[in-house]
C-alpha cells in the first residue's frame, strides 16, 4: 500500500505552483518535503490528500487513482494535518479529536466505546489528556497542533500527511511529535522547515525548489553541503555529533 505522484503539476494565477512532480512514499516509512518557501510543499500535499484536484499527471492511493476512490474511502486511510487550523466554534478538546472518528460512523451510529478509546488514545500519545474538557480557543498554538495531531490519530489512518507539524511548538514538543510519527509505523508524508530536524526523523527527503522536485533519497544522499547552498542560498557544513548523526552548521559572518 503506498501513495504516489506522478508527473503532476498544478498552477494558481497564471503560475506554475507544482511542476511535473514525482515521488513515491515508500509504505511504513516517513518521506519529508524540504524546500523554501513558495516552493510547493504545502500545494503537493493538498494535491496528495485531494483537496486540490490537480492539472495534469496523477495522483495514486494503491496504484488507484484517488479522483477515482470516493471521500468515505479516502478519508478511512488517509488523514491531513494543516500548519494551521482556526475556528470560533466553543469546541473543547475532545469534541475536535471526536471529528477523527467521522469516517469510521455511519450518520445513524451511536458514538461507541471502541470511538472513545481511540479519542483517549491519541490524545495521551499527544500528552494532552489534561485538557480533554478544555475548549479549543483557549489552548496555545503549540497546543491546538498537538490537538489536530490526535485529531488525526483518532482517525487511525494508514497514511498520514502532516504540513509542518512543529509549527509554534517549542524544542520538546518537537522532538516529542517526531518521535512519535516516527514510531506510529504508518507511511507518512510531512513537510519540514528545519532541516536537521528532516535529517534526523525522515527515511526519505524530497527537495522542492520553484514547483520542481530537485532530489528525492535518504538524508544523506540528498541533503548535501552543495544542494542546500544551491536551493536554501545558504552556505553550511555537514559534520557528524558526538551521537555519530549527521548535523548542518549554518555559516554566517560573525554579528
Amino acid at each position: 500500500m503506498t501513495l504516489a505522484a506522478r508527473d503532476v503539476c498544478w498552477s494558481a494565477g497564471g503560475r506554475m505552483i507544482v511542476d511535473g512532480v514525482t515521488l513515491r512514499a515508500e509504505p511504513g516509512k516517513i518521506l519529508g518535503l524540504i524546500g523554501p518557501n513558495g516552493s510547493g510543499k504545502s500545494s503537493l500535499l493538498r494535491l496528495l490528500c485531494r483537496l486540490r484536484k490537480v492539472a495534469s499527471g496523477v495522483v495514486t492511493l494503491d496504484d488507484r487513482e484517488i479522483g477515482t476512490l470516493s471521500r468515505h474511502h479516502l478519508a478511512r486511510r488517509l488523514a491531513f494535518v494543516e500548519q494551521q487550523a482556526t475556528t470560533e466554534i466553543q469546541l473543547s478538546v475532545c469534541d475536535v479529536v471526536r471529528l477523527g472518528r467521522t469516517p469510521h460512523r455511519s450518520a445513524l451510529a451511536s458514538w461507541a466505546a471502541a470511538d472513545e478509546d481511540a479519542v483517549e488514545a491519541a490524545l495521551a500519545r499527544v500528552d494532552m489528556t489534561d485538557r480533554h474538557d478544555q475548549f479549543w480557543h483557549t489552548l496555545s498554538g503549540g497546543e491546538r497542533q498537538r490537538v489536530h495531531i490526535a485529531r488525526a490519530l483518532a482517525q487511525m489512518p494508514s497514511e498520514l500527511i502532516l504540513d509542518e507539524p512543529t509549527n509554534h511548538l517549542d524544542i520538546q514538543h518537537q522532538l516529542s511529535i517526531l518521535t512519535l510519527i516516527r514510531r506510529l509505523g504508518i507511511t507518512c508524508i510531512m513537510a519540514l522547515h528545519d532541516l536537521n530536524l528532516a535529517s534526523l526523523f525522515c527515511d526519505e527527503i524530497a527537495v522542492l525548489h520553484e514547483g520542481k522536485l530537485v532530489d528525492a533519497g535518504t538524508p544523506e544522499s540528498v541533503m548535501t553541503e552543495a544542494l542546500i547552498q544551491r536551493v536554501f542560498g545558504v552556505a553550511v557544513a555537514i559534520r557528524r555529533a558526538a551521537s555519530g548523526r549527521r548535523h548542518i552548521e549554518y555559516l554566517i559572518e560573525p554579528f
